[in-house]
């Protein structure tokens, strides 16, 4: 896979990212996450996205491992890290509830956590994860800017903030925010509608869009609306002589769009990557659009 800049500020990025955002916690195994950075590196994904609560608050710490007992090269892969939201689970019993925190003491913390997990001296991509509506904005942002320039973090991203919060952050931070993920796929088409994909757009960044197969409800689910995208696809996939779940890919990356992959079923990666391969005709694409609609 042939890398591309996120933004016109940002990294260069292998034109799929492969995140941990949907491992549960019995799946975070060494064996497991070798398996699929192996698979990923041989497909040529090398950036990994990860959060502080992602795998149960382990898979950060799991991935550090498994890379530093390979012959990767830190230089050779991309990392993204975030953190912002709280989720209740064991090891935190600080956490009684689902709340976001964005002030400079968790920023803090949770840079240096990442950091120590994940056995790296900088974060290629560091994000909130949300953004908390009782934090001192101006202290975020300060606080976000001090961590580039000490060198912790090399970029700063944003995970699902609506146009408004991506100009808020921006007005405070004065220095490039290179990524927002959003979600984004056949079955969730509200990124154009609340004006999300413009506003990236206008900002020079790539859409990211996370769910790209929409947790497996493309392929999988019996509902009106995936099953005529679903058949629509199929149409298409003949066409195209490919899978239709890389149909469905191609349909983001036709708007420069870059997949989070985020499932471990390895065909399943497959056929996202072999997306990259096609290119959906424009009448194809709004077919394609036009048959998500209710």
């Amino acid at each position: 896979m042939k890398k591309i800049y996120l933004s016109d500020s940002g990294p260069k990025v292998s034109p799929a990212i492969y995140g941990f955002y949907r491992w549960h916690e019995s799946e975070v195994t060494v064996t497991k996450v070798e398996q699929i950075v192996n698979l990923c590196l041989d497909l040529g994904i090398n950036t990994f996205d990860h959060a502080d609560i992602y795998g149960g608050y382990k898979a950060e710490e799991v991935f550090g491992k498994v890379i530093s007992n390979s012959s990767v090269k830190r230089e050779d892969i991309v990392l993204f890290s975030k953190c912002g939201l709280n989720l209740p689970h064991e090891s935190r019993p600080d956490v009684r509830v689902k709340y976001y925190d964005t002030s400079k003491k968790h920023i803090l913390e949770s840079v240096e956590n990442s950091l120590r997990k994940l056995n790296t001296d900088y974060i290629d991509v560091f994000l909130l994860n949300g953004l908390d509506p009782l934090s001192d904005l101006e202290e975020t942002a300060i606080t976000l800017r001090k961590l580039k320039e000490s060198g912790k973090i090399k970029n700063i991203g944003v995970v699902n903030f609506s146009v408004f919060q991506h100009q808020l952050l921006s007005s405070y931070l004065h220095v490039p925010i290179v990524t927002n993920h959003i979600e984004l796929n056949l079955l969730n088409t509200t990124a154009f509608d609340n004006g999300q994909i413009d506003y990236i757009k206008q900002r020079y960044i790539r859409p990211l869009a996370t769910s790209p197969l929409a947790e497996g409800q493309i392929a999988e689910s019996s509902a009106l609306v995936p099953l005529r995208v679903r058949g629509k696809l199929e149409e298409l996939a003949k066409k195209y002589n490919v899978h239709f779940e890389s149909v469905a890919v191609a349909w983001l990356t036709k708007l420069g769009a870059l997949p989070l992959i985020g499932s471990g079923n390895e065909a399943r990666i497959r056929n996202i990557v072999k997306a990259f391969d096609i290119d959906l005709e424009q009448q194809d694409w709004y077919e394609l659009y036009y048959a998500s609609k209710e």
